[in-house]
């Protein structure tokens, strides 16, 4: 069971407020903040907490509670420079971890100066899958603490009749194998037992560096 957090929410538009809800699909607390009426209805349909407020307002952001909150996500749209400010408030209010969106790398650089450690640019984050998935049969994603990190499937042929124990793919290739799905079947098993045999269509999640991924053929 996931633990409840009670995370803010600043920037109720089209990527906050997707943020917010899934937050909430999760079972968490959100505390949303936005200053237009419009995406303030929107989210009062299933967020408990939502204000109308100028988060750029530093003892608004106090009142609400944003000083009690171990993370916020700001998501302000294009202005760097409310989005910059508000960041360094939340900084300054002693918020642990704040994630912002930023619109492009110079805003990301200066976000980075203020302190915030979680830039997120969605749409270099959705090109950059996208492009990867089109190249690499079987990506899923990249993991965000090493951008040469990727999670991909590969469908089991050659190795039919071998199990992870005598394949020793982790000291081989570098490759660990997180999940299992064997032919046929819908459900996969994580932390797979290393003598269990592999057969023709199972299905092996793995991670690695994407470069030692494309050299394998299962």
């Amino acid at each position: 069971m996931v633990s409840k957090m009670h995370i803010g929410v600043i920037g109720l538009g089209k990527f906050g407020l997707c943020f917010a809800r899934n937050l909430h699909d999760l079972g968490q607390v959100v505390l949303g903040v936005d200053l237009d009426p419009d995406n303030i209805k929107q989210a009062q349909q299933f967020l408990s907490f939502v204000y109308q407020a100028d988060a750029a307002d530093k003892e608004a952001l106090k009142q609400i509670g944003f000083s009690d909150l171990s993370h916020v996500l700001v998501s302000v749209g294009s202005s760097i420079s409310a989005s910059s400010m508000i960041s360094l408030y939340l900084k300054e209010m002693g918020v642990p971890v704040v994630w912002v969106k930023a619109v492009n790398l110079d805003h990301q650089r200066l976000l980075n100066k203020i302190g915030v450690e979680n830039v997120i640019i969605p749409e270099h984050v959705a090109a950059s899958q996208l492009a990867t998935q089109m190249v690499v049969p079987g990506f899923l994603s990249h993991l965000p603490f090493d951008k040469d990190l990727a999670v991909k499937e590969i469908a089991v042929d050659r190795w039919s009749g071998k199990s992870l124990r005598d394949l020793d793919l982790t000291n081989r290739f570098q490759i660990q194998v997180v999940a299992v799905k064997k032919a046929g079947q819908d459900k996969f098993v994580f932390i797979p037992k290393a003598d269990d045999v592999l057969h023709k269509g199972d299905v092996l999640v793995v991670i690695s560096h994407l470069d030692d991924l494309l050299k394998i053929k299962a």
